[in-house]
């Protein structure tokens, strides 16, 4: 078997991750203007790629931050098993300091391994985990498919690296991401190996001072 490439990508940033509102799997955000030129420059960074397909969640986020691929004519496909985790009664909703001990409460509740709690009306990274065997199991049964690029958002990604990687899911945080960031993994027919961890080069060409917006509630989004 020849090795299976997966190019596996975050979505753009949308005014949500600026302006520090939650938003998962019930917030089908756009991507902003700066989400747009990141977009826009991982496609130009990548497109000589000859991906045979595009997955993407069922957001728009997602699909926006691979339109140009999708222009090209490239074979797309959308599940919502690579969703975000549905953050529940937070969905839309301002981070306050409150929300955010709130938070870390349950993030540090995961890396403890109590990875089958929900946050309060969601989900638990067991549940999404779950949601994802089926698109895992889907594109690992199509060796036709040597390139591929997938595009999710940034706790699913999470979870998802844990999954193909072999790694508990109270690891995940190990895995950093930010917006539009690139994974790049070899699968050999047995095991996945990582080619590039979190990549954000690509975003630094023609990238002026002023469109860096610190986040620093980055990793729950």
């Amino acid at each position: 078997m020849s090795i299976k490439k997966v190019y596996l990508i975050r979505h753009g940033q949308t005014d949500y991750n600026v302006q520090c509102i939650v938003q998962g799997s019930g917030v089908d955000s756009q991507l902003n203007d700066e989400g747009q030129r990141q977009a826009n420059l991982f496609f130009q960074h990548y497109k000589h790629i000859p991906f045979d397909k595009v997955y993407t969640s069922m957001l728009q986020r997602s699909i926006q931050s691979v339109q140009g691929f999708l222009d090209l004519g490239i074979p797309h496909e959308t599940y919502d098993g690579l969703n975000e985790i549905n953050w529940g009664t937070r969905e839309g909703t301002r981070i306050t300091p409150e929300e955010d001990a709130y938070y870390h409460n349950i993030l540090q509740t995961w890396c403890d391994g109590e990875t089958h709690v929900c946050i309060e009306g969601g989900e638990s990274p067991d549940l999404v985990a779950a949601r994802q065997v089926s698109v895992i199991e889907t594109i690992l049964s199509r060796p036709e498919e040597e390139t591929i690029l997938i595009c999710m958002h940034g706790r699913a990604m999470r979870i998802l690296l844990c999954q193909l990687l072999k790694y508990p899911l109270r690891c995940m945080d190990q895995f950093e991401h930010q917006n539009l960031c690139l994974y790049q993994l070899d699968y050999t027919g047995s095991m996945f190996t990582v080619k590039s961890y979190c990549d954000t080069a690509h975003l630094h060409i023609q990238k002026s001072p002023d469109q860096t917006i610190p986040d620093p509630h980055e990793q729950i989004r």
